[in-house]
This record gives structure tokens, C-alpha cells and sequence, in this order.
């Protein structure tokens, strides 16, 4: 008998990661696809999104609207509770045998306690990371505690997951699923992305990406200065790509700040969204990508390029020699800045590896979803590691 795989997706960077599973689901002969959208992907103000996902001929089983107009602290928690109840409803009529969700974000959270009520298994993508400076952390690792499956991209998040009480045969080490869309593109040339989305190359570019920092205690509106002060001391000969926040705490003013500078400016252009192919089409082409987006790690350093990553947004992610730390004050962005374009730092770029794996990930969450028993995973005990001892890696590690 066939199994209903559910994929949940709220927003364009999560969905451009799970397109490859959202794919193999969807060839598998023995796995019938569920696709339902939330999030800023049925929001005009975020790109409207949810057409890039029809446009790649995936079918949409159901949408769950849950973003109100607010991104105070409030507007996102009835947000988070409108989440569960669309869910709620959506898995009683989909009826789903697993549902599928990535990452942290609280749409996804919404989703996630919706199975967990609705006594559906839940498999998670990309936990057992950590990112400090949101609290995103809290979600993320939340969602590991409702989840039955873990699929985690390195070996120390296989660890964390682990170390939360998860057994160690429902977590799988399948790498990234970022390093997975860049093999799966073709990417558009420079001439192609000037002819499309309006960018216009310059003799340096940057691409730009600043998310709201939920949990810093310092000003956002002075990070965000000090990330446009920087910019302009690279003068007008460097382009500016900026991609806006997604739907945060405080993202909203926080993006039209974004647009206002990129507005001002003949060197800035700044878009709701890409999309997953311009986007990374655009990464292939810059010098080097900047701010605190977790593409930026775990996507950048597989085209050779640099990171400069601003603040504690990405706290105790693993990075690759490519990535420069900052903090989010003048100076030291500028700093970071003339590292990224030096030619030693560049040539020490070029051979960095990528710690998130070199792919595959799509194709071995796909084999786990077919073969795994589902009879049984609901009842979860508690693996204390004093007991069965600290991290065993054997088993089931696709890149172990």
C-alpha cells in the first residue's frame, strides 16, 4: 500500500531546499505526495510565492493563511495559533501517513504540533543545528522533540538529536539539502539575470540578505545602519543584490528600511524574492555574499565564494573557511568586507570545503521515507545517553 508522504512548506528559502524531496516523493511508485503551503507563500507582500511552486507543476493538496498583517511579538503568536488550527484541519482531511517539515520557523512549528496532536508521524529536516542570536533554536529543537525521523546534515547535529533523547536508528546523516539544489540547477549566466530580474552586474557585487535578530539585545535599527554605512564606503561601483527578510519579528520595518536604501541608491536593487534559481543563479556571480541568512553558510561555500556573516543570527552553525564572522558595527563590516576581496582570503575560498556534504541528501530522505517502518514510531522512549551510552555512529548514516 502506498504511503501519503505530507510536505509542509512556508516560505521561498525552505521550499527551494525540499524541492528535491517534493520531486523524488512524487516519482517514488510506492509514495503519493501531499503538498500544502503557508507562510509568506500566499502573501503578495513576501512574492506571492506559492506560483513558483505551481509553476514547477507541483499540485497544492491545501493552504493554511495564518500570517496577519502584524510581526510584533503578539501578531506572530496568533499567527502561530491560526497555524494550528489550519492544520489541524488539513491533516484530518488529508489524512496523511507522514508529514514532512524543515528547518525552524514558526509556521513550521504550527504544523508540527498539529501532527503531533493528530497522532501523525512526523519526519524533520535539518535539526540538531543551532543559530543563537533567533529563537529559531527553540523551535528548531522543539520540533525535534515531536519528530519520529530526523534527517541532519552533519555529523554533529546527528549528536545534538542524539543528545535530545532521540534514537539513534531514526536519525539519518543525509548532509544538506542546499548542496542538493546547486547540483540540480542549471544556472542562469550573468546576461540572463540582467535580462530577467533587472540586476545589473557592476566590477564587484554583493548579495544581501539581513533577517531580524529576535533574541540580541542591541538595537535592529542600528545593525541595519551599520550594515548600510559599510555598503556605502565599498562606493558605486559595487552592486547591491538584496534579498528582503521573510516574515520575522520586526521583519516588515526592517525590510522597508531595505528598500528605502536600495531606492536611493543606483547601485541597490532589493526583491521580496528571487526565487530559488535566480537566487542562487546570482550567488554564482557575486564576489560575495553578506549578512546573517543561513544560506550564506551553508550554500555560499560550495561556489567558492566568500561569507561574511554579520552578528549572532548564526551562532554555533558549523562554517566553512569561506565564512568571516562579525560584529554587526561599522568597522567591523568594512573590515570584513576588505578580507572578502583580498586575493589571499579569495584563493583560500576557492578550495574551502563545504562541511554540509557535496549531495545526495534529497535522494536518501526519499529511500527513508519508502523503507523505514512506520508501525510503532509514534511511542517514543527517551534514549538517556548515561544509559545507552554518548553518540553511536553506526547503522544508518548515509554519509557516516
Amino acid at each position: 500500500m502506498s504511503r501519503r508522504v505530507c510536505i509542509v512548506t512556508g516560505t521561498r528559502a525552505e521550499y527551494g531546499l525540499l524541492r528535491g524531496v517534493v520531486e523524488g516523493v512524487a516519482e517514488a511508485p510506492d509514495l503519493i505526495l501531499q503538498t500544502v503551503v503557508t507562510g509568506t507563500h500566499l502573501s503578495p507582500e513576501f512574492g506571492m510565492t506559492v506560483g513558483e511552486i505551481e509553476a514547477d507543476g507541483v499540485v497544492i493538496d491545501d493552504r493554511v493563511e495564518m500570517l496577519l498583517s502584524s510581526d510584533t511579538a503578539v501578531g506572530v503568536g496568533k499567527a502561530m495559533g491560526l497555524g494550528l488550527i489550519g492544520f489541524s484541519d488539513v491533516f484530518a482531511r488529508l489524512k496523511p501517513d507522514v508529514v514532512v517539515v524543515l528547518g525552524d520557523r514558526f509556521e513550521i512549528f504550527a504544523a508540527a504540533a498539529a501532527a503531533m496532536v493528530a497522532g501523525v508521524p512526523l519526519a524533520h529536516i535539518h535539526g540538531g543545528e543551532t543559530t543563537e542570536g533567533a529563537f529559531d533554536e527553540s523551535i528548531r529543537h522543539s520540533i525535534t522533540k515531536m519528530s519520529h525521523l530526523h534527517f541532519v546534515a552533519a555529523a554533529p547535529y546527528r549528536d545534538r538529536v542524539i543528545q535530545l533523547g532521540e534514537d539513534p536508528d531514526r536519525v539519518f546523516l543525509v548532509g544538506g539539502l542546499g548542496v542538493d539544489a546547486i547540483n540540480r540547477l542549471t544556472l542562469m549566466d550573468r546576461s540572463a539575470l540582467e535580462a530577467d530580474p533587472g540586476v545589473r552586474f557592476r566590477s564587484r557585487n554583493l548579495l544581501i540578505t539581513f533577517h531580524p535578530v529576535t533574541l540580541d539585545d542591541d538595537d535592529a535599527d542600528a545593525q541595519v545602519q551599520a550594515l548600510f554605512d559599510a555598503l556605502d564606503s565599498m562606493g558605486p561601483d559595487t552592486g547591491l543584490i538584496f534579498t528582503l527578510p521573510n516574515a520575522d519579528t520586526g521583519g516588515r520595518a526592517l525590510a522597508r528600511q531595505i528598500e528605502d536604501y536600495a531606492a536611493a541608491r543606483p547601485n541597490a536593487v532589493a526583491y521580496p524574492s528571487l526565487g530559488q534559481l535566480r537566487y542562487l543563479s546570482c550567488m554564482a556571480q557575486v564576489d560575495a555574499v553578506v549578512g546573517n541568512s543561513s544560506s550564506a553558510l551553508l550554500e555560499a561555500p560550495s561556489f567558492g565564494i566568500p561569507t561574511v556573516n554579520i552578528g549572532d543570527r548564526q551562532a554555533g552553525r558549523l562554517k566553512a573557511a569561506s565564512v568571516i564572522d562579525c560584529a554587526p558595527q561599522r568597522d567591523a563590516i568594512e573590515a570584513a568586507l576588505a578580507r572578502a576581496h583580498s586575493p589571499e582570503f579569495r584563493k583560500q575560498t576557492a578550495t574551502a570545503a563545504n562541511p554540509y556534504g557535496e549531495g545526495g541528501a534529497s535522494e536518501a530522505i526519499v529511500r527513508v521515507l519508502q523503507e523505514h517502518p512506520l508501525r510503532g514510531l509514534l511511542k517514543k522512549r527517551f534514549r538517556d545517553v548515561a544509559v545507552y551510552g554518548a553518540f553511536p555512529h553506526v547503522g544508518n548514516g548515509v554519509r557516516e
